[in-house]
């Protein structure tokens, strides 16, 4: 029986439009660009970000600042559409965003200080090539990443940033009186409010990109105050200009910073393996070991890229994440339109240095949410550890560790340099403790104990059940599934691999 006209859409339009809401389809152009536009949104506050915490914390200048976000932009549009439409075994074909990682902030910043800028980028090209030869062995790796290690690692790059967030209000303070001015704590915390008031009372869309929210209305509040904003760079700025590769210089590669940047990429690996197994599971296509390492190379292609165009390692952006889930919109051509969209705002200076003109004052409110967020991410990970005693030490000492140099900055100053550069990053110092003292409080001994409990515990590997299918293949619903049970073949991953190492 066929449909009226008026009475809703026909079985064929009905069918066709199933089959363009499919990882594979392509949505049309009226709604394929506000999609993408949502996307670039959702993340647009999390990517300019961390140029601005590094820049801002090597002393770079408001000409200096624009480049680095514009290089940003730029590079994490080219790592979004590698890893949304896929490169030979480059790209998980997923409908996923990219962004520079917050995990990297404390080891930039002490490469930086210590070695310059050229190492920073050095250091992120050595990260990048690591990522790339170890993705098909990371799987292997994964029992060395338990909640109760990942959810460590996400707390102390939360908490570990914290001290950015002040370090904006004060730095707004233009007097040499000591602490922050009260009109920037107010301006900061109105900020804060406002970012707080859009999750309570806005409607779901709105809430995905409360924190951009909450910098554009404290900007414009700020205007009204004489010298809050500084826009003097905007007028100077073009409207297009390349993106060059070692702007700032040809790369360096220290030793100590480069061991750094490996235990950064080996936490950026863990955090996209989740949200890689999150995303298949939101989009009904559920990943094989080979994606898997397909997904993991691009994000090392990404960091690469950022180290040659002035820029710094790349993960997917779990924001995004939860963006598909929200809209139920599955296809990767989203993440793909999203990714030309950066490269454009990467490519136009005005819109950077519009970014770079914002209030510290009101970057550090909406620095308190975005860096909360990101601390209690980690917390939400430890919800799944069964906290006996053991795991309540591993979490207390790694974060103890972490803070130190955080609480205590001079801490370390007698110590080698390259003693520094590892353990004056409260994130790499932390992420090293809490590894280690996994290891020696959760043993073999304990795994086997609790190999039937369906309780997720620190023994479990990644993101809980998950890691359960990475360890043994033939386990379903899970998001990561063999080869053979989605294509009746194996996987070069799984023929090509070494033996797995015991558990």
């Amino acid at each position: 029986m066929s449909t009226t006209e008026g009475a809703g859409p026909t079985r064929e339009e009905r069918r066709a439009k199933r089959r363009e809401n499919t990882v594979d389809g392509i949505p049309p152009l009226a709604r394929l660009f506000p999609l993408g536009i949502q996307h670039v949104l959702a993340m647009y506050a999390g990517a300019v970000a961390v140029p601005l915490i590094v820049g801002g914390a090597l002393g770079y200048s408001s000409t200096d600042l624009a480049f680095l976000i514009s290089a940003d932009l730029f590079v994490a549009g080219l790592a979004t559409i590698l890893q949304s439409v896929g490169f030979w075994r480059f790209g998980v074909r997923l409908p996923l965003m990219q962004g520079v990682t917050f995990a990297a902030v404390g080891p930039l910043i002490a490469i930086g200080t210590s070695e310059g800028i050229t190492a920073v980028f050095g250091a992120t090209i050595a990260c990048g090539l690591f990522m790339i030869v170890i993705a098909p062995f990371f799987s292997q790796l994964l029992r060395f990443f338990p909640p109760i290690v990942t959810g460590t690692v996400i707390l102390i790059i939360g908490l570990s940033l914290m001290d950015v967030a002040a370090g904006w209000i004060m730095d707004a303070s233009t007097t040499d009186d000591p602490g922050a001015a009260p009109v920037d704590v107010a301006f900061a915390a109105g900020t804060l409010l406002f970012i707080v008031l859009i999750e309570r009372f806005a409607p779901p869309a709105l809430q995905r990109v409360s924190v951009l929210l909450g910098l554009v209305v404290g900007t414009i509040a700020a205007l009204f105050v004489p010298g809050m904003v500084d826009w003097s760079g905007v007028a100077d700025a073009g409207w297009f200009a390349l993106v060059t590769p070692f702007h700032f210089g040809l790369p360096t590669f220290p030793l100590a910073g480069v061991v750094s940047m490996i235990v950064v990429a080996i936490v950026i690996m863990t955090e996209t393996t989740g949200d890689m197994i999150a995303v298949g599971e939101i989009v009904d296509r559920p990943l094989g070991r080979r994606q898997l390492a397909d997904g993991l190379r691009a994000d090392g292609v990404g960091t690469i890229l950022g180290g040659v165009f002035n820029t710094f390692p790349y993960t997917a952006f779990a924001q995004n994440v939860g963006l598909v889930s929200l809209t139920g919109v599955r296809s990767r051509y989203v993440a793909t339109t999203a990714g030309g969209i950066l490269i454009v705002l990467g490519l136009i200076p005005k819109v950077s240095a519009i970014v770079e003109g914002v209030p510290a004052a009101v970057l550090g409110g909406a620095g308190i949410a975005l860096f909360g967020m990101v601390a209690a991410s980690g917390i939400r990970t430890l919800a799944k550890v069964r906290f006996n005693n053991k795991n309540v030490l591993i979490v207390a000492v790694s974060v103890g560790v972490a803070l130190l140099p955080t609480v205590e900055p001079d801490i370390y100053d007698r110590f080698p340099d390259w003693f520094t550069l590892i353990f004056d990053s409260g994130i790499s110092a932390g992420a090293i403790t809490a590894i280690l003292l996994n290891m020696l409080l959760n043993s073999d001994q304990m795994r086997r104990d609790h190999a039937a409990d369906a309780t997720i515990g620190a023994y479990d590997a990644v993101r809980g059940p998950a890691a359960a299918a990475l360890v043994h293949p033939e386990a379903t619903g899970t998001g990561v599934i063999d080869a053979v049970a989605l294509t009746g073949e194996p996987d070069a991953a799984e023929t090509d691999r070494p033996p797995q190492l015991p558990r």
